[in-house]
């Protein structure tokens, strides 16, 4: 499992909470668990203390995808540095998944789960896989979905750096708000050129209706 993998537990705990609907999912420790994933160590370990805790790494990491979003490259990478300081990693090479042709171990990094408590073995994990993330990938991949209201965080992968959305769902939304709103426009735009011609038309008429009265 490379450490880049890890990026998508940062993704993960953000979008737990929509703060433009007011949704909050991770309220209760089986809430957590599915955040581990059922059956992981962490999982097994998650206690109320951890949902509180992080709760709070939530809103942290928040500010990191808001400002890369931003542009903000630096603050980005200062806020996450904090919490890398803050909830360090135990790395360690790993071999438990096999290649297919001869057998042997496939050796790769593997973030070991030695943190004194689940809340920080999993903000320890999130934080890592973003920083591996972050600089293997750009600052300007970490991105906040732009379809209003949803504020969820994205890992844009788009070979030509493209992505806005974070889901297709969010994708179709927004472009049908779009495409209508330029239809709206245009509407507009069409009825305000006819009353504009509607008062060309009665100017012209009165213009023409002076003339005669004068000719008489």
């Amino acid at each position: 499992m490379e450490l880049a993998y890890y990026s998508d537990y940062a993704v993960r705990l953000v979008n737990s909470e929509e703060p433009a609907r007011g949704t909050d999912t991770l309220t209760s420790v089986e809430a957590l668990r599915e955040l581990f994933g059922a059956g992981s160590q962490g999982a097994r370990r998650a206690t109320d203390s951890d949902v509180t805790r992080l709760r709070a790494v939530r809103t942290r990491l928040r500010t990191v995808f808001e400002a890369a979003a931003e542009g903000d490259e630096v603050r980005a990478v200062d806020l996450l540095n904090a919490l890398l300081m803050e909830f360090p990693v135990s790395p360690q090479i790993s071999g438990h998944e096999f290649r297919d042709e001869d057998g042997r171990p496939k050796w790769h990094m593997h973030i070991a789960d030695h943190a004194a408590n689940a809340g920080a073995s999993y903000a320890a994990t999130a934080c890592m896989g973003l920083a591996v993330h972050l600089t293997e990938l750009g600052v300007e991949r970490l991105g906040v979905c732009q379809a209003t209201p949803c504020r969820n965080v994205y890992l844009d992968t788009s070979t030509n750096r493209s992505r806005r959305y974070c889901s297709d769902r969010c994708a179709t939304r927004a472009n049908v708000a779009a495409y209508r709103a330029r239809k709206r426009l245009e509407s507009e735009r069409s009825e305000g050129a006819e009353r504009a011609d509607d008062r060309t038309g009665l100017s012209a008429e009165a213009t023409q209706d002076s003339s005669a009265a004068a000719d008489r």
